[in-house]
């Protein structure tokens, strides 16, 4: 029976690590004061060569305006599948957007990017609104939009 237990104890400790290793990050997504209805977001992982991978938030509930949300909208191909679970309310002119999400580890300092469009009803859209590496370095730090978005801080 010992070696049994023990057989399992070692199983266990050997598979653990491998099972997809991930860790909460917050994101704060601060607006800008603008006039107009609140914002439209998506806030997505792209790869070293920019190609959309995984989406971590959608704010605002009306899908048939996520095409508006143009670099994400072609990277998600706007299937649901991509935002069911992970997607709110639009955000205010001057507010604060804050979201916690599970981050694979292995995204972390491998040159991937935390990417947010943003759109704003009768406003422009804001394609790669903010751009910021996800590096262990760049945590804490805001990163500035150009549009919508004010800054962008990510806490791992």
């Amino acid at each position: 029976m010992n070696k049994f237990v023990l057989s399992l104890c070692l199983a266990g400790a050997i598979a653990l690590p491998g099972l997809g290793q991930a860790r909460p990050v917050t994101l704060t997504t601060q607006l800008k004061s603008y006039g107009g209805d609140g914002a439209y977001l998506a806030i997505y992982v792209t790869d070293t060569k920019g190609v959309y991978k995984k989406t971590l938030w959608v704010s605002g509930k009306k899908a048939k305006y996520y095409k508006n949300l143009r670099d994400w909208a072609r990277g998600s191909g706007l299937k649901a599948s991509e935002y069911d679970g992970v997607s709110g309310a639009s955000v205010g002119s001057g507010r604060v957007l804050k979201v916690t999400v599970d981050l694979a580890d292995a995204l972390i300092d491998a040159g991937y990017e935390i990417r947010v469009d943003s759109a704003v009803e009768d406003g422009r859209d804001n394609p790669a609104d903010v751009r910021t590496p996800l590096t262990t370095a760049g945590a804490g730090k805001p990163a500035a939009g150009r549009g919508y978005v004010k800054s962008l801080t990510y806490s791992l």
